[in-house]
Parts: C-alpha cells; structure tokens; sequence
C-alpha cells in the first residue's frame, strides 16, 4: 500500500503510469493533492486525467490514483 500524502511532497514531479511529467504538486490536503499542470501538457494526456478543464490552474489528484511515491515523483496507477 502506497503511503500517505505528506506535506514534505509538495514540489514533486507527478508522472503518469506511462511515465509523462503532467505537473508538480503545490499543495497536500489531507489525501489529496493540489497539482499544477506543465504548460505543455497535452490534450490526450488531460483527458485520460480527467482534466478537461483547460483553464485551471491546478487540479486535484486523489491519493486513491497514486502507485509510488518516491524520493521527487509521485507516480500515477494506469
């Protein structure tokens, strides 16, 4: 079982299970995490995410979606 968020996660990379950077975590609540996209993420990549929304800033990621948190990334499941 993949751990708890941590505050001490905050500025990691967010990785894909197909290993694309979609974003760095700016802020950890409770078992979420807030996410900033990169700027150059794709449509595809944010429709799989569930990300439609192109105009925000950041997104949350449940910490249900993650498969490995390791030292600077936290890796999403498929």
């Amino acid at each position: 079982m993949v751990r708890e968020f941590r505050n001490s996660d905050e500025g990691k990379t967010v990785v894909t299970a197909d290993g694309d950077e979609v974003g760095t975590i700016q802020k950890i609540e409770g078992d979420m995490a807030h996410v900033r996209p990169k700027g150059s993420l794709s449509r595809s990549i944010r429709r799989r995410l569930g990300w439609a929304e192109d105009d925000q800033d950041v997104y949350e990621v449940d910490h249900a979606s993650v498969q490995q948190i390791s030292g600077d990334e936290v890796h999403l499941k498929e």
